[in-house]
Parts: C-alpha cells; structure tokens; sequence
C-alpha cells in the first residue's frame, strides 16, 4: 500500500470516532446517565464504566439504519483500498450523515452555526458556506443535543432531590446530625427508580425522540 493511501487510512480512522461521539446520540445518552449517577448519590451507582458503554451501545442502536445506509454507499469503495477511493468513500457516507443530523437538529441551531461559520470567513469566501455542510452541522447537532440531554436530566433529578430534601428533614428533626443523608435516602431512591420502571422509561424515551 502506497504512503498516501495509508494516510487516507489514518485519516478516516480518526474521524471515525470523532463523527460516533458528536454526530450520534451519544451525547445525550452520556449526558442523561450521568446525571442520573448523580442524582441516584454519587459516583459509583452504575460504574462509570457501565454508563458509558450503555451510552456506546445505545447510539450505535439509533443509528444503526444511517450505519447500514453509509456501508451501502461507502463499502464498495472502500474495496478498492486507495486514497482516492477512501475520498470517494467518505463523500458517499456524508449524505446519510447530513440526512441524520438534519432530521434531529432544530431550525434555531442550524442557522445559528451557519451565520456563526460565515462570520469565521473574510467576506468573499462566506458563499462557499453551505447551510447543510458537515461542519455547519455536526456543532449545531451536538449543542441541541447537550440541551435536550439537560432538559431530560432536570426532569430525572427532581424527584431525587425531593426524597433526598425529606431524608435530610427527617434526619435533622430526629436529631442524627452525624448521619449522611445520602446513606439513608439512596435505597429509596433506588426503590423509586425500581418501582417506576426507570430504566425502560429513560431508554425507551430517549430512542423513541430519534423516530
């Protein structure tokens, strides 16, 4: 293999993890785990581990269809192994990529990052900004991304933050100053999230969000 086709190889091998961490869902299913580590007590409920191969998982579940759309328009040129074809390859793959991102990114954000672009460039090269360029709209997919994970995990954290409020209550009106509220009010919370069917609940509405 030719120096140049194996930097189009190491190239694309690069970008690859880039595009999986900004331009799926992974953001939000990383964002809305770990808030909800946090409001469950702490760190360590579920292992950080755990979270973020569950966040891995699921993004590769959403996106799965766009993944098998890329493959039939980027695998046969990647056959070929050389770096004009990895080129060809990588302009056949955005089209899905594009149609992905805008589907699920919201008009505001779009047109945000798109004047953002064209100011970044002297005037006469602000024309060969497009509306729907990668690069308008992988930061614009990720920031609407990163609210809704927070709209998501403001919701998750209430009720948390009521059962720990009342422990706490609880405790001071009892007298044990001594005692972490957060012992005693994790295994309601962990009961509460049971009971409710948390785990169903926050895989099923973050997947369906992506229909």
């Amino acid at each position: 293999m030719k120096p140049a086709d194996l930097a189009a190889w190491a190239a694309l091998l690069a970008v690859v993890p880039f595009l999986v961490v900004l331009a799926t869902s992974f953001i939000k299913f990383a964002v809305v785990l770990a808030i909800l580590r946090r409001a469950l007590g702490g760190s360590a409920i579920p292992p950080g581990s755990v979270t973020f191969a569950l966040a891995l998982l699921f993004a590769v579940f959403v996106t799965a269809p766009v993944g098998e759309r890329v493959w039939a328009k980027a695998g046969p040129a990647l056959a070929h192994g050389s770096a004009e074809s990895v080129a060809q390859a990588a302009a056949a793959a955005a089209g899905p990529v594009r149609d992905f991102l805008i589907k699920h990114t919201p008009e505001r954000e779009r047109q945000s990052f798109y004047d953002l672009q064209r100011q970044l460039r002297p005037a006469a090269e602000r024309d060969a900004v497009g509306a729907h360029d990668l690069l308008v709209m992988v930061p614009a997919f990720a920031t609407a991304e990163l609210r809704a994970a927070f709209q998501v995990g403001f919701l998750l954290f209430l009720p948390f933050l009521v059962i720990e409020l009342v422990v706490a209550t609880v405790l001071l009106s009892l007298g044990m100053y001594t005692l972490p509220p957060e012992a005693v009010s994790l295994p309601f919370k962990l009961l509460l999230f049971v009971l409710a069917d948390g785990w169903h609940l926050i895989f099923r509405g973050l997947v369906l969000a992506y229909t």
